[in-house]
């Protein structure tokens, strides 16, 4: 079983311990939480308390992670957004609040489900629970990703993830006036040495580079185009926090006072890639969803 530590820091003092191990992990469901607390799997300060238990500055939090019962993908009929859909790759247009792939926890809902019952026929390399799965984006992050149909267009689309010759680029919203319009941040990502449970710009880490541009300011907050040149976990949230621009209702890496827009507002709007068997380059253009929107009309009319 996988143990996880927690130290509770002053942002979070105060906090119900379901609602803070929930958030420490985006994949985990308050429900699966407060169960795991019942049954013992947690533990504060080594004692068992209850799910509503208020933690302060200091609490040592041990969750033991149960080993995950076998799970049964089912395909499950879905609306699904396609963009583009040929007998090796699928386009999706993933919508805010759905995960990629089941895991413990998230069962079912989610894209892979929808898929499974779209079409049979999705690459097998990354197993059955990540069928056709070449890359992702997080649950609370809309937009575009790539799904391969067979093994041979998964390889050749994770080889042009590997070259960097796939085009990723996000629209972001975040806290702060950027003084200058164009950037790039150059800062090796990994796991943060303290907790565990989010990314950070370590020394040593992996190396990660985000180019961004200015689209517009709103006051207090700017509005930016993110460009990925690598594609590193939470890498555009992480380099955005570490030169004091952080997302803005990114629960995670961003600051307690935001706007509630139910986690990040930030959206994979443009994806290209080379066609595995043609060799024809695709490129693929979404449009900012209306929960983007509507943030941005709020903050037009303050």
């Amino acid at each position: 079983m996988e143990k996880i530590m927690h130290e509770i820091q002053e942002n979070e003092k105060g906090e119900r311990l379901d609602k803070l191990i929930t958030s420490l992990n985006e994949d985990w469901t308050r429900s699966q939480v407060q169960q795991w607390i019942k049954d013992k799997y947690v533990t504060v300060n080594e004692q068992f308390v209850k799910a509503n238990y208020k933690v302060s500055i200091g609490d040592a939090i041990v969750v033991t992670i149960p080993d995950p019962e076998p799970l049964n993908v089912v395909a499950e009929e879905m609306n699904l957004d396609i963009f583009y859909e040929d007998e090796d790759v699928i386009v999706i247009n993933k919508p805010k609040g759905m995960v990629v792939h089941p895991a413990p926890g998230h069962i079912d809902g989610t894209l892979v489900n929808g898929l499974l019952f779209h079409c049979k026929d999705l690459s097998g390399i990354n197993g059955i629970m990540r069928p056709g799965i070449v890359h992702r984006i997080d649950k609370d992050t809309s937009g575009l990703l790539m799904v391969a149909k067979n093994d041979v267009a998964h390889t050749s689309l994770v080889n042009q993830l590997v070259e960097r010759t796939v085009t990723r680029k996000y629209t972001a919203l975040v806290h702060g006036t950027i003084p200058h319009d164009h950037g790039t941040i150059d800062a090796p990502i990994a796991r943060d040495p303290i907790d565990r449970q989010k990314m950070s710009v370590v020394d040593g880490g992996k190396h990660a580079v985000t180019h961004f541009t200015v689209l517009d300011r709103f006051g207090e907050y700017t509005l930016v185009e993110c460009e990925l040149e690598t594609g590193r976990t939470h890498q555009i949230r992480v380099h955005m926090r570490y030169i004091g621009f952080p997302l803005v209702g990114d629960p995670k890496y961003g600051p307690r006072k935001t706007i509630n827009a139910n986690g990040q507002v930030l959206h994979a709007g443009t994806l290209g890639f080379i066609h595995p068997r043609t060799n024809e380059y695709l490129e693929f253009t979404s449009e900012l969803p209306e929960y983007f929107t509507h943030v941005i009309e709020v903050l037009k009319n303050k």
